[in-house]
């Protein structure tokens, strides 16, 4: 099952499944060292019972949004 998948299955829910460190890499097509840049910038992150980051994409997305402007500037 993909990530495509679970989402549309989760949805009616009003839940969205987390992502790993890499497979926001793969979404955005970025290195594991931009992510990291990303995280000390405020980027948000998802609690978790385990260890590792994970990230909502939505709030990924609302984040990157914001963060639009200031890099136009």
């Amino acid at each position: 099952m993909t990530l495509a998948d679970r989402t549309e299955i989760l949805r009616p829910l009003g839940l969205t499944p987390l992502l790993t460190t890499t497979q926001l890499m793969a979404l955005y097509g970025v290195s594991n060292w931009t992510v990291n840049q990303w995280v000390q910038n405020g980027c948000p992150l998802e609690q978790t019972a385990m260890r590792g980051r994970r990230f909502d994409a939505e709030k990924v997305r609302a984040w990157m949004a914001e963060q639009a402007p200031a890099d136009a500037a």
